[in-house]
């Protein structure tokens, strides 16, 4: 609900404070007394694009403060929150336009942009009139309208076309990577053939190279260690040093007892010339291999690194690129059956969401018809019983909310070709249409500040006290703010407002004051019988108070 309006320095307001209250507030005055300014100060300050000139001449800057009451589960409250705003009860909107023409705006103290506010005033306010691009005639909000006057539940809908959307996203997954796949079967089945010959295994790159390099080594020592050991065995050392022992044995009786230490050091070193030779005959055993296990080894290395630099990948890779391949090849084997599994899923969400959307379809038409015929029954006392208003239903695009296209149309005439309510609808027509079309589709309980710009031009007596009764009818449920010329329709208000010009000082300024009772009748015998107000039009105000 709007509480409270603070305007200054707009326009022709100096300053001004408004108290709205629940219910039909009605504001009235003479033409050009300024009742479209206060609407132009209000969606100044929720970020409506409008009319650049606003701040009042003479001053630096004009200022409109606006004050919301949030109730617990108001819509705004989530926007707020999402946006990084502080919630509470109380919604305090400012905004400051300056000479320069840079606007500036607060929420709850925070700087707000306009889009912000903007978005914000989509939960806050909907104005009605003849204008009204923005509300009932804007024709891509008829489905939602009609869907909230039927209280159709769109949850089904809209999980059966999400189900739908991923049935279909992985059938398209599946047969694109099946596409893919076969593009590349030819070389899977050479590649795993071949992998499965070499049948590499992890590690043994090392294995080879290490078993290679030993071979080559053996080759290249092995003669001259067999020379050495010839060197050291009983044609070399071991036999010269044999010689000598025997030479010194035969000697040593005569040498009195002077070859002992060189007989027994040449013992000893005969003792390490054994171990010496025992050594290297070990060794040359160890050397001994087969020259072919070296032509087998070298042969399968290279052949290993020969199918990994094929493939780009280590060797010791190879084993797990083989059985990457073999899945590979495995899911087109078993890609075929994977699809007709997956067509199934499609076939089956298809036609889930046909039964659901189908099933959303009844429910819209059969909401339809209710809707014209409620419209039938508004338009007759508004004096528009000839008009047809026809909800036409057509099917479009399937989505998440259904495949129905939803327009408002309008025949003025029996006869006449029916067409959108803006574009068949004269000014005054299009007014009650509006108005009509907003009490059918009203639900109780309406968060936003209902505002109706003189949407009871052009009609008077009987009609105007329809419209009226229509616009409280709105109000018992909703705040409802009227700009009117009517006086039936302002007789019908709870809370009267009178707007009125005047000069000071050679200056023009517009002025808003709440009404008396005693006020009430004068302004409603004013809007009754001109700028004279008369007894007789004072007991008609009277009388039109008393409903």
């Amino acid at each position: 609900m709007l509480r409270h309006l603070d305007i200054r320095d707009m326009l022709l307001i100096d300053r001004l404070e408004l108290e709205f209250r629940p219910g039909l507030n009605v504001l009235t005055g003479e033409t050009g007394a300024g009742k479209s300014i206060l609407l132009d100060c209000l969606g100044f300050v929720l970020g409506w694009r409008g009319r650049a000139d606003l701040v009042r001449q003479g001053a630096t800057q004009g200022e409109v403060t606006a004050v919301f009451d949030l109730p617990p589960d108001h819509p705004a409250r989530t926007l707020l929150d999402e946006a990084g705003f502080p919630v509470s009860d109380e919604l305090i909107i400012r905004r400051v336009n300056g000479a320069d023409g840079r606007k500036t705006g607060w929420i709850n103290d925070r700087r707000a942009s306009g889009e912000v506010l903007r978005t914000l005033s989509e939960v806050l306010v909907e104005l009605h009139g003849q204008h009204d691009d923005r509300g009932l005639l804007n024709p891509r909000g008829h489905r939602l309208l009609l869907d909230a006057f039927a209280g159709v539940d769109l949850g089904p809908t809209r999980a059966a076309w999400a189900a739908r959307r991923e049935a279909r996203a992985a059938l398209a997954e599946a047969e694109a990577a099946l596409a893919a796949a076969k593009d590349e079967e030819e070389f899977l089945r050479h590649a795993v053939a071949e992998l499965d010959k070499l049948d590499p295994q992890p590690g043994e790159e090392d294995t080879l190279d290490t078993r290679r390099r030993a071979m080559q080594g053996a080759e290249r020592i092995r003669e001259d260690v067999v020379r050495a050991l010839q060197a050291l065995g009983t044609e070399g050392a071991e036999g010269a040093m044999l010689d000598a022992a025997r030479w010194l044995d035969g000697a040593a009786e005569r040498a009195e007892g002077r070859l002992e230490g060189p007989a027994a050091a040449l013992q000893r070193a005969l003792i390490e010339l054994g171990e010496a030779v025992s050594g290297v005959e070990a060794a040359l055993d160890a050397m001994e291999f087969d020259p072919r296990e070296l032509e087998a080894t070298e042969e399968r290395l290279f052949a290993l690194r020969a199918l990994a630099r094929k493939h780009g990948v280590l060797a010791d890779d190879l084993a797990v690129l083989a059985d990457e391949l073999r899945g590979r090849l495995g899911r087109i084997d078993a890609g075929e059956d994977n699809i007709a599994r997956l067509r199934t899923a499609v076939d089956e969400a298809d036609a889930h969401y046909d039964a659901a959307a189908s099933d959303l379809t009844q429910q819209r038409i059969a909401a339809a018809k209710r809707l014209d015929a409620a419209m039938a029954a508004e338009l007759a006392p508004l004096k528009m019983e000839r008009a047809v208003f026809a909800t036409l239903i057509s099917e479009g695009d399937p989505g998440p909310e259904g495949r129905d296209m939803v327009a408002f149309t309008v025949a003025t005439n029996p006869g006449a070709p029916a067409g959108p309510l803006d574009r068949i609808a004269s000014g005054g027509e299009l007014s009650r249409f509006l108005l009509a079309l907003k009490v059918c589709l009203a639900r109780g309980n309406d968060a936003l500040v209902l505002i109706f710009d003189e949407i009871d031009r052009g009609v008077g007596g009987a009609t105007a006290d329809a419209v009226g009764r229509r616009l409280a009818r709105l109000a018992e449920d909703a705040q409802v703010l009227v700009v009117t010329h009517s006086p039936q329709v302002a007789a019908l208000g709870g809370h009267h407002f009178r707007v009125a010009k005047s000069v000071q000082g050679g200056m023009t300024t517009s002025e808003v004051a709440a009404l008396t009772d005693s006020q009430r009748i004068e302004e409603i015998a004013r809007m009754l019988s001109g700028e004279e107000i008369t007894p007789a039009a004072k007991e008609a105000a009277r009388s039109l108070l008393r409903g």
